[in-house]
């Protein structure tokens, strides 16, 4: 099966480039699956219904969201109707939604799909992600009837992200690092077989600060001090995110492979 997922989409920027691009690329690659992070869709913070339908119509099969998910709130009531959107597992139990879905995929074959908050500095206490994603794992076991399985890590340390990553690994296809927005140089299939990369990386413009226009945040940084919102850079994006070959006998990783295309970034494309 060949999957795709494609990093944090940041603003309306972000957003032009997945739906400009993505058909293209879904022919261009042959791809089965398609998920992409939606937290920072709107204006930079959270998801909107109508915002998840353009992303849905141009090509994305699921949606995840991480520690923004209910920053617009009308998602806290659009994840109990739309099922193609995944919360986080691992925040309150009576949180909308579902922290992992399983999903039809072409001749067939089922995908599921989950995401774990990390709690190293991270501004809220979140649940254990290493007993959720366990507890997940179990309900929607790889080769149990689920051909593919891809685990997104949202997380500030690179440490938590590879502690996790080594923790699923054998029981997942693709681990993927979000939420830092800059894409890692360490895509590699790990001991037992799960496509790892600790950053997909975002797509947004990269002449900014993680995906957000320059002045605001330089300003907090040199005064620190709070002031105006922040607001998305509205350059061209880079669409960042990670390919992945998986075997369908096994649902291990044969192939793994970074994506960059646009925007200010060196482009890279799978062979």
């Amino acid at each position: 099966m060949r999957l795709l997922y494609l990093g944090d989409v940041v603003g309306r920027s972000g957003r032009t480039a997945v739906i400009e691009r993505l058909p293209g690329l879904r022919e261009r690659l042959s791809l089965d699956f398609v998920v992409v992070n939606a937290e920072n869709a709107a204006s930079g913070f959270g998801c909107t219904a109508k915002i998840a339908d353009d992303l849905f119509e141009a090509g994305v099969d699921a949606l995840t969201l991480g520690d923004h998910a209910f920053d617009q709130k009308e998602m806290i009531g659009h994840l109990d109707r739309e099922p193609r959107i995944i919360r986080p597992l691992n925040i309150a139990r009576t949180a909308p939604g579902a922290g992992l879905r399983v999903f039809d995929a072409p001749r067939g074959r089922k995908v599921a799909v989950t995401v774990a908050l990390g709690r190293i500095f991270m501004k809220q206490p979140y649940d254990d992600p290493f007993s959720a994603l366990d507890a997940a794992l179990k309900a929607a076991p790889l080769g149990g009837g689920v051909d593919a399985v891809v685990v997104e890590v949202h997380a500030e340390a690179t440490s938590e992200k590879m502690a996790l990553g080594h923790w699923v690994d054998g029981r997942a296809s693709l681990i993927v690092g979000a939420h830092t927005h800059v894409p890692t140089a360490d895509a590699q299939i790990l001991a037992r077989g799960a496509a790892y990369q600790t950053d997909a990386g975002m797509c947004g413009d990269y002449d900014s600060v993680i995906g957000m226009a320059k002045p605001e945040p330089l300003r907090r940084f040199v005064t620190g001090m709070p002031g105006d919102r922040f607001e998305p850079a509205m350059g061209e994006a880079t669409l960042s995110g990670v390919f992945v070959e998986t075997d369908d006998a096994t649902g291990r990783a044969r192939r793994v492979a970074p994506l960059r295309l646009g925007g200010r970034l060196a482009p890279t494309l799978p062979a």
